[in-house]
């Protein structure tokens, strides 16, 4: 198992297990529950990490990170084909479902 990344938040990291999961890559998430011990551990030990369990993942996986990194942020929202949740317009799969929104943003099913 290799560290791919830390998340600065929970919902992040879970986006980003997601993702690699899409692209059938085990991955395993750390620290989840870290954020309690806030004030005991410094702050960059709570830290939700995110591990690619297959070490040839790794440079896969990097590169799904660096592409999720690099989506701006985006105020707008779209609705998810398969099962109708909004969704921001950013997200690559739908939160409630985990279908793929590629398909709805290209057909403008945005506000």
């Amino acid at each position: 198992m290799k560290k791919l990344c830390s998340a600065t938040n929970l919902m992040e990291a879970q986006i980003m297990l997601d993702l690699l999961g899409h692209a059938n890559i085990a991955a395993r998430l750390f620290n989840e529950h870290a954020q309690g011990g806030l004030g005991d551990i410094p702050f960059t030990h709570a830290y939700p990490e995110v591990w690619v369990v297959r070490d040839s993942d790794f440079e896969r996986g990097l590169a799904i990170i660096r592409d999720f990194e690099k989506t701006p942020t985006e105020n707008r929202v779209v609705f998810c084909r398969a099962c109708g949740e909004e969704n921001p317009r950013n997200f690559q799969l739908c939160w409630q479902c985990g279908a793929g929104l590629e398909i709805a943003i290209s057909n403008a099913g945005y506000r």
